[in-house]
């Protein structure tokens, strides 16, 4: 008799381990493609990554200043009563420390939010995207162009001035100010979320089902019922520390994924529930690829330089879980079609050379495929 095995309870899902992985590899093989990029190493993107080292010790310096204050206070109140013998001061700073890290995610926050004080990342995701097109072409040159897939900077690029065009936004200032309220609103609504379901946790008798409960409706509708159950059992036996740090992980992978991926749909604008249904049907993929960079973008200082690493290859993800954009006057078609992954299953099985292939036969790109002779002609990189 075979024994139980773990894995069988998300078969079905859209969180397969396998989804999983596949996601962390492309994690791996993006960076690693993203690096090869000679347009990553010009002096604006040197620039760039100096204001982005700049910007990581300021976010030190904001993020450490409640915790001066509380020490300087404490410091303060040490003047007139002795506190050598008590130990309620430092957990008091462990706390503050604590819920700022793990439970409001402030660094986070602040890192993510300066992607709208520049186009920066919008500008690296599509070189980065020209990149991946180029370097495809490349090394599939003299195999028959029919056997290629087609091109997805090209068409992308076309949607940038029919999108301002249309919303009259003009320069684009009006479209990132409602970008910001958006995101500011998004954050704000889950960090207020997340502190009160850290203070329930301290409510008597209730208090240490609050987190298991959590767990159990985040991850449902994720993976199922049955996994989620033992996800609300193990929560039982973590202690709290460990079960907070757990989903906020989570939530901050998904939240992480859709910023990286805000380029790609500032361009093909989904309804609010076709981009429902379109991050479901690649939600174990894209929580592979975002944990890891995830993780590396809460080192100090050099963490936001591994969020513009994470946003050029985010590009090449784009050309592996979608099919290549058609030009704006047929993109209503493809939004449709495109929310659901046809071939996710058989996609987490291809090796890693072959990702290409679900690609290939896309039927509205006939016209667009590239000349395996050529080279893509991006943005310049001088």
């Amino acid at each position: 008799m075979s024994g139980f095995d773990p894995s069988s309870l998300l078969q079905g899902t859209s969180f397969e381990p396998n989804q999983v992985l596949r996601g962390a590899q492309l994690t791996l093989v993006g960076a690693n493609r993203a690096l090869q990029n000679p347009g990553l190493f010009t002096s604006e993107h040197y620039k760039q990554a100096a204001l982005a080292v700049v910007a990581g010790i300021a976010i030190r310096i904001l993020v450490a200043l409640p915790t001066l204050g509380i020490r300087f206070l404490l410091t303060f109140i040490g003047l007139f009563k002795d506190l050598s013998h008590s130990t309620w001061d430092e957990d008091v700073i462990e706390v503050i420390t604590y819920v700022e890290h793990h439970v409001l995610q402030v660094p986070f926050f602040l890192m993510t939010f300066m992607r709208f004080l520049s186009p920066a990342m919008d500008h690296m995701f599509m070189d980065s995207l020209a990149w991946v097109d180029q370097t495809y072409v490349k090394k599939h040159k003299g195999e028959n162009p029919d056997d290629l897939r087609a091109m997805y900077h090209p068409n992308l690029k076309m949607y940038e001035d029919a999108h301002e065009r249309r919303e009259g936004y003009g320069d684009g200032h009006s479209r990132t100010y409602d970008a910001m309220l958006a995101f500011g609103w998004r954050f704000g609504r889950k960090a207020v979320l997340s502190l009160a379901v850290y203070l329930a946790t301290f409510v008597p008798y209730v208090g240490r089902l609050v987190l298991p409960a959590a767990s159990f409706y985040t991850f449902n509708n994720a993976v199922g019922t049955p996994a989620a159950v033992v996800i609300f059992g193990s929560g039982l036996i973590l202690p709290k520390r460990y079960l907070v740090m757990f989903l906020q992980s989570y939530f901050s992978s998904r939240s992480l994924m859709r910023d990286l991926l805000d380029p790609y749909f500032s361009r093909i604008r989904y309804s609010k529930e076709q981009k429902k249904k379109w991050f479901h049907e690649r939600e174990g993929v894209l929580y592979g690829f975002a944990v890891a960079f995830f993780v590396m973008v809460k080192i100090p200082l050099v963490g936001v330089l591994v969020y513009g690493i994470a946003e050029a290859s985010t590009a090449y993800l784009i050309t592996k879980i979608t099919e290549p954009p058609p030009p704006p006057s047929e993109v209503k078609e493809f939004r449709e079609k495109d929310v659901h992954w046809e071939n996710k299953h058989e996609f987490v099985n291809l090796p890693l050379d072959k990702l290409d292939k679900f690609n290939i036969s896309a039927k509205y790109h006939e016209k667009l495929r590239p000349d395996a002779t050529s080279e893509i002609k991006g943005r310049s990189f001088t």
